[in-house]
């Protein structure tokens, strides 16, 4: 037995896991494919406190980020973990089909689940602490709009979703501006969770119908009375 496997066996009696960093990291895998896609820029759409991007550099990723979070306390925290990266950029906002303002629903789980759409039932019976429990007005713009600002000329931009369920109107938003990203990462909802919000069949047949094939994914949401998998991230590349 390796000595990782030793570990492995170990700390699982105590409820925890061991895995070879970075290679068997998720988020490895992810920073891989942004560096074999030869990726610019990221676009990282409800950013919440920035463990993404933060998880990123850890993992070797050098290029552009910008991150959008519209929950202000969230933004807080998120710009103060950005502040000592020059080439981390924070907007505080969110991103639609249509420019204005917007009532945010702020999640009980330190606003993880937060979103512009209300929660479904089975959301908050899998997970009582993501319950809505107030709201905010936020700021919307479309992404075409923001583009020029963005990603310069010639440069290769990754899009990452996180908006809980409000991927098809940030796509919408994006406009004619997809064609120029050479990926997309969409968290999907493998059921419904929230009203109206896009399921995964959906996105992946948007997404294949724009030229992008699937190639990760990375587990997400998972129902802990059931083990059954609610939602997760699919990460696509233009071939």
């Amino acid at each position: 037995m390796t000595l990782l496997h030793r570990a492995r066996s170990a700390v699982r009696r105590l409820g925890l896991d061991v895995a070879r960093y970075p290679d068997e990291c998720p988020d490895h895998q992810v920073a891989r494919l942004l560096d074999h896609h030869r990726v610019d820029v990221v676009l990282d759409v409800g950013a919440h406190t920035g463990h993404y991007a933060s998880q990123l550099r850890v993992c070797g990723y050098r290029g552009r980020i910008t991150s959008f979070e519209p929950v202000g306390e969230l933004h807080r925290q998120l710009l103060r973990r950005a502040a000592g990266d020059p080439r981390w950029h924070t907007v505080r906002g969110a991103l639609g089909d249509r420019p204005g303002t917007a009532v945010i629903n702020v999640a009980g789980n330190a606003g993880a689940s937060s979103s512009l759409l209300p929660m479904l039932d089975l959301h908050t019976e899998a997970s009582p602490g993501s319950a809505y429990v107030r709201t905010e007005e936020v700021r919307v713009e479309r992404l075409d709009a923001l583009w020029p600002g963005l990603v310069a000329e010639g440069e290769r931009a990754f899009l990452k979703l996180d908006v809980q369920g409000f991927e098809r109107q940030v796509l919408d938003g994006a406009g004619e501006r997809v064609a120029d990203c050479a990926g997309l990462q969409l968290e999907m909802s493998l059921v419904p969770l929230y009203d109206g919000g896009m399921l995964h069949r959906e996105a992946l047949d948007w997404a294949q119908e724009r030229g992008f094939t699937l190639m990760h994914l990375l587990p997400g949401f998972t129902d802990g009375r059931t083990g059954r998998m609610y939602q997760c991230d699919a990460v696509l590349f233009r071939e």
